[in-house]
């Protein structure tokens, strides 16, 4: 059961660097190994399973949940990602989005739905993940609205915060706005997408470049793979982006 979703041997010799010590320097009673509390995260990312169903070979699931949130609030899953992104492939970068339903189970945090990037669209509640892939696929940043938030509303806070210079910029129509077309133009970036049908004189684009759009598509079914991904179960949006974090990390590392 376990070893269906373990990290693999070369994959955790990449980032085990990267997590904190499991024994403090003050001493006390050994923690358990992080590579053990790990896959037991990988379990729960990949079953879907609540934290309190975990099965009876991995550590008490209290101590897993605490972990993940530990690391999660001192940003040790941002940093993870940050690391095995380096050797992105920048040369062209895509950008799309995908709805992910919200389980009854994850509504009713504090501080109301619109903290928590859930809203209300036509399936009912949901969160929507804004993301963007590199030119092989792999994830460079996301970002969670309510799922009635337009893809290109962030798309363009996305973008803007990007350095795109002579870059292919691949997205679907969604993202054919003026503004985003300016940006685009300022930063001497190429766009590749096609025009909405209510433009005048349609946009010319790179048809064969555009075909390799799918990618980003391809990351979001990655992902979703991970049923704590298909299906919002998490109240709070931390936790549910800390798991979309994890699984980009696997993607870099497959």
């Amino acid at each position: 059961m376990s070893t269906r979703y373990e990290i693999q041997d070369q994959q955790w010799r990449q980032i085990q660097d990267l997590f904190p010590p499991e024994r403090k320097p003050q001493g006390g009673r050994p923690a358990v190994d992080n590579r053990i509390m790990l896959n037991a995260m990988l379990w729960v990312a990949r079953s879907g399973a609540p934290w309190r169903d975990m099965p009876e070979i991995f550590p008490n699931w209290k101590s897993v949940y605490t972990r993940f949130r530990r690391w999660q609030k001192a940003g040790i899953w941002n940093e993870v990602l940050k690391h095995v992104s380096l050797d992105s492939d920048e040369e062209s970068v895509m950008i799309d989005a995908t709805i992910v339903r919200v389980h009854q189970h994850g509504s009713g945090a504090k501080g109301g739905k619109s903290k928590q990037a859930i809203g209300r669209s036509r399936g009912g509640l949901s969160t929507k993940i804004h993301a963007v892939v590199d030119a092989l696929g792999n994830p460079l940043r996301f970002e969670l609205t309510g799922g009635e938030a337009h893809d290109s509303v962030h798309g363009y806070e996305m973008l803007k915060a990007m350095k795109l210079t002579m870059k292919q910029v691949l997205a679907d129509r969604a993202y054919d706005t003026n503004p985003i077309r300016a940006f685009l133009e300022e930063q001497r970036a190429i766009p590749v997408n096609p025009g909405k049908k209510n433009r005048r004189v349609p946009p010319k684009y790179d048809r064969d470049i555009y075909k390799e759009r799918h990618l980003v598509e391809c990351f979001f079914n990655k992902v979703k793979n991970y049923r704590r991904l298909a299906t919002r179960y998490d109240k709070l949006a931390c936790t549910f982006k800390a798991f979309l974090t994890l699984a980009s990390i696997v993607v870099w590392l497959a």
